[in-house]
């Protein structure tokens, strides 16, 4: 059997009229950037997000730093984030010419571990950047509380989660802006790349949308700005399939489900750990190896037999060659459990269209690899 780690053309046959329906609906309009489906799915996201404003922009990476922008963040000014995550939260921060300040992660959730949080905090500590990692929030309550004490802007990285919430709070609900990313990878995803900006701050409304579009606020008016637009086709496409995002979350609760009860068992894993209470809708289902001088045998032992199972991240951000970008990296304390988990980490096939087949296959050629191996 053949497993693949990603479901897009599985996903497209299932709403192909609703997408194709609204591809169409664009095309007819003749509004393809900034125009009328822009329109209409900013404001399908900030209902369904419960967010006063949403704002498509480019991509996730550009929805971090334009909001950092928005936020009158600059050179010298300190944002604390973890290690463990896509570089691009790193590079969002480098973007504006602020410092990145890598802290480790919980070791349970692989979630910005708040006490690491708290004693990297200086004078010049300006805002906490806390990642929604794997599709588990980070914990927002002591993040928020961190934040409020210290008098700290914070922005949620939600590439990862959309649809998943906390035990007593929802994404967006103690920051003061949260970005996502559609890349097509993502729980929801275009045929491309997209993102957007959540916020109920009228200021950082205003100022991404001035920044997205070269600096206008009216026709043939500029200032300074950029060219980060979500196109009305891309907008389209993520209107038809937000309608189904909570369905396919559950499935892939369920799916994870079914993965965690099947591998219970195995002795040469960790398994993923939900906070007790918390709504994880698993981007990614992801084991650790506990032995990490096997997890690149493993790895090719899941793909020679038909799984296409991948690493999310196996290089932390300050072990890539790209860091640090000048001087504006630091390291406060221990990363010990981010390289961890950088070192072990496995991702195995996840998305809503995957059969109980499929996953019962990818079970048993995990458990196989551990009765040999533990």
């Amino acid at each position: 059997m053949q497993v693949p780690f990603y479901g897009h053309q599985r996903q497209y046959l299932s709403i192909k009229k609703e997408i194709d329906d609204n591809i169409q609906e664009v095309i007819m309009s003749g509004g393809y950037v900034l125009g009328p489906m822009l329109k209409k799915f900013e404001g399908e996201l900030s209902a369904y997000s419960g967010m006063k404003h949403a704002i498509g922009v480019g991509n996730g990476t550009d929805a971090l730093w334009l909001v950092m922008m928005a936020l009158g963040l600059k050179a010298g000014d300190e944002l604390i984030t973890n290690a463990n995550t896509f570089f691009a939260t790193a590079e969002a921060i480098w973007v504006v010419g602020c410092k990145a300040v890598l802290v480790d992660c919980d070791p349970l959730t692989n979630c910005i571990d708040p006490k690491a949080v708290e004693a990297a905090i200086t004078p010049k500590t300006k805002a906490i950047v806390p990642v929604h990692l794997y599709g588990q929030c980070a914990p927002m309550r002591e993040i928020s509380a961190i934040a409020k004490k210290h008098n700290l802007f914070v922005i949620e990285d939600n590439a990862q989660a959309i649809d998943a919430a906390g035990d007593d709070f929802k994404i967006g609900e103690l920051s003061d802006a949260v970005c996502t990313s559609f890349i097509i990878q993502k729980n929801l995803g275009t045929f491309g790349d997209a993102g957007a900006v959540f916020t109920n701050n009228d200021k950082i409304n205003s100022e991404v949308r001035r920044l997205r579009n070269h600096g206008s606020t009216a026709r043939n008016v500029h200032s300074f700005g950029f060219n980060s637009r979500l196109d009305d086709i891309h907008a389209g496409i993520l209107s038809a399939k937000l309608k189904h995002i909570t369905a396919w979350s559950d499935q892939r609760i369920a799916l994870a489900k079914r993965y965690t009860a099947g591998l219970q068992g195995a002795k040469s894993f960790t398994l993923p750990y939900v906070r007790p209470g918390y709504r994880h809708v698993f981007h990614l289902y992801v084991i650790e190896v506990k032995d990490i001088s096997k997890r690149e045998a493993f790895l090719k032992f899941l793909n020679d037999n038909g799984v296409d199972a991948k690493t999310h991240y196996s290089i932390a951000i300050h072990q890539q060659a790209g860091y640090p970008w000048g001087k504006d990296a630091e390291i406060r304390g221990s990363l010990k459990n981010a390289e961890y988990n950088a070192a072990a980490c496995i991702s195995l096939p996840m998305f809503p269209e995957l059969t109980t087949d499929e996953v019962d296959y990818c079970i048993a050629k995990v458990l196989e690899w551990d009765k040999a191996n533990s």
